[in-house]
């Protein structure tokens, strides 16, 4: 039998998605996160943004735009998705007929900013299903921010919906919610991870997805010049909150985010190791290294592996030949 088919026997796999979520909004930067795409392979999905992106009365011609863009040959991966204006907005419904009805076939997913309750979340959804459905789509992906308290109160609801992939942080907006009860300072490093109301704010996200093999993506690092400060952020939200994807605005901050959600090479060494040694006792318990494992343990290093393949990295052959054997039918 596969790993994971022994590891998890018919429970659901945590879903996997690469660590970093690069947002685009105009023209260009669409155009030139393509073509990184296209250098760098699916290491990171692409979001085009409407909701940010578009120019005051230009909302028609930009999702247009965004449309075209995901629907042309240069979407070689199909790991590009939109973020819609919010569906209180006017403009709510022509993004999702435009791009889902044009575009629905090689859209990743779509992000839904701004919802106050889970209400909000299924209005949306079913808006998105309907279009999807005459596009012939039959499930588009749905990656919702958190970033309002109704939201947050609802985290748990809204990562339980099937058609959920992801929740993502929107700090500025959380912080902002709190008309100066939250300190602009916690927007940005250290405040962002030592503030109490916004870490409570993080780890429940991130345990609402965790709790139903969903996505967490952490919010974005503002500064854009210096590659460290977005390093350490990315490393922070992955150690110490349970983050595993982050949002990218800068094309020099894709590679830190990537680098920092993919596990060490001694990490994945050490998984190859355990798991080797686990299926040469029939996934039963094993001593390693003058420690205990078993499934439990295993389960962890199975996913140690998934993510250094999804991140790209050249495995050894002995992790190469776990993670690459066929599944069984």
């Amino acid at each position: 039998m596969h790993p994971s088919e022994v590891l998890f026997q018919g429970q659901r796999q945590p879903l996997l998605l690469p660590a970093c979520d690069h947002y685009a909004g105009s023209e260009k930067l669409m155009r030139k996160s393509m073509a990184l795409q296209q250098e760098l392979g699916p290491l990171f999905d692409i979001t085009f943004d409407c909701e940010d992106g578009a120019a005051a009365g230009n909302e028609r011609a930009h999702a247009e735009l965004v449309a075209s863009l995901v629907d042309s040959p240069d979407n070689r991966a199909h790991r590009i998705g939109a973020r819609l204006h919010d569906v209180t907005s006017p403009h709510f419904a022509q993004d999702v007929e435009i791009i889902v009805g044009a575009a629905a076939q090689k859209l990743a997913y779509v992000v839904l900013p701004k919802p106050d309750s889970l209400e909000d979340v299924l209005r949306a959804q079913d808006v998105v299903n309907q279009a999807a459905a005459k596009a012939g789509r039959a499930v588009l992906p749905l990656h919702v921010l958190i970033e309002t308290h109704g939201a947050l109160h609802d985290a748990y609801a809204i990562a339980a919906l099937p058609q959920v992939e992801s929740l993502s942080f929107g700090i500025m907006d959380f912080v902002s919610a709190h008309h100066g009860a939250i300190p602009a300072a916690a927007m940005r490093t250290p405040g962002q991870f030592t503030h109490p109301l916004v870490v409570r704010a993080k780890l429940e996200m991130a345990t609402a997805c965790h709790a139903h093999d969903k996505v967490p993506s952490h919010n974005v690092t503002t500064e854009i010049k210096d590659s460290a400060v977005v390093a350490n952020d990315a490393q922070r939200a992955a150690a110490e909150f349970g983050f595993t994807r982050m949002w990218s605005i800068h094309p020099d901050q894709i590679k830190p985010i990537v680098k920092a959600f993919t596990p060490r090479l001694a990490e994945v060494n050490e998984a190859t190791s355990i798991l080797q040694a686990a299926m040469a006792k029939d996934w039963g318990p094993i001593a390693h290294g003058g420690r205990l494992h078993d499934r439990a343990s295993y389960r962890y290093y199975w996913t140690v592996l998934q993510r250094a393949k999804l991140a790209g990295l050249a495995l050894p052959e002995a992790a190469a030949a776990l993670v690459n054997q066929p599944e069984s039918i």
